[in-house]
């Protein structure tokens, strides 16, 4: 009889093991010319797709390979005019040029100091709308206009704390402690008591293997953590439905939205992944919505 107990015992600390692991690890990478720039990486959102967050740099996967090469010759400098700012420029001259051009409502995104095709695309704009030539660079002329049009940016409109613009709250996240995962703006709020402590910018699974929605509570946590399937580390794993997890995602780090996990939530900022991690407790509510 004792024997059987541990057989029983065995095969249940086999199963949730497994389950630990079912929902996370890197997929392969699309190719470039594929016209959905998304499943490829260990985390991505629902219906994964470019980053619509930045610019691409050289290298990177870009969400069509046609409009990048239009963007990139509409940004061609005109030969009589010096340009101090242009397409495959990096510096904080442009990570000052980005907030303020998304103070002029051009830009959406958040600034990361890479000129790239939104960057090209907003300062066109600019340009069209105030009769300068709409090259897509920014000259001497183009600057000194949209200096004046703007405020030098604060040092939260520089570097905000995510990317992407946090969502509002989900009905259900504002009682008790909460990660309030948003599947729309692609961000994870902590929220105590209907406030809003941190934030975070995340992936989620791909089309195949899509990250549970709906609300759960957090089952066990594992600081070090490697998928047992697919051989990938999890660091700061919180699990909340089966398999799926709240994890650090170095790929999501390195390549942002180009990819997609295998249901997990994954996170690319390690520091605000690991003080979330020390705060959150087992039981606490996890809320995934759309």
């Amino acid at each position: 009889m004792q024997r059987q107990r541990v057989i029983i015992r065995t095969i249940g600390v086999a199963t949730a093991v497994a389950l630990a692991a079912t929902a996370c690890g890197p997929q392969k990478t699309e190719s470039a010319g594929s016209s959905s720039a998304a499943p490829s990486s260990p985390t991505a959102g629902a219906t994964p797709e470019a980053s619509p967050s930045t610019d691409n740099k050289p290298g990177e996967p870009s969400p069509s390979a046609s409009a990048s090469a239009s963007a990139s010759a509409s940004a061609s400098p005109s030969p009589s005019v010096k340009q101090i700012m242009a397409n495959g420029d990096e510096s904080e001259q442009i990570r000052e040029l980005q907030a303020r051009l998304k103070q002029l409502k051009l830009m959406t995104v958040a600034p990361t100091g890479f000129y790239g095709s939104k960057t090209t695309a907003a300062v066109k704009s600019f340009q069209s709308k105030n009769g300068l030539d709409a090259t897509g660079g920014v000259d001497e002329k183009t600057w000194k206009k949209i200096q004046s049009s703007s405020k030098k940016p604060t040092a939260d409109e520089l570097r905000p704390p995510t990317v992407n613009e946090v969502a509002a709250p989900d009905p259900r996240c504002m009682t008790g402690r909460v990660m309030c995962i948003s599947k729309e703006s692609r961000t994870l709020a902590w929220m105590i008591d209907g406030k809003v402590v941190s934030t975070m910018d995340v992936r989620f699974g791909s089309e195949n293997t899509p990250t549970r929605e709906g609300v759960f509570n957090v089952g066990w946590k594992a600081k070090d953590w490697t998928s047992t399937i697919y051989h990938t580390p999890m660091p700061y794993a919180m699990f909340f439905s089966g398999g799926q997890a709240v994890h650090y995602s170095a790929d999501f780090a390195a390549r942002g939205y180009n990819g997609a996990s295998h249901g997990c939530v994954n996170v690319r900022d390690k520091g605000k992944l690991s003080k979330l991690f020390d705060d959150v407790k087992v039981g606490d509510k996890v809320v995934v919505y759309w």
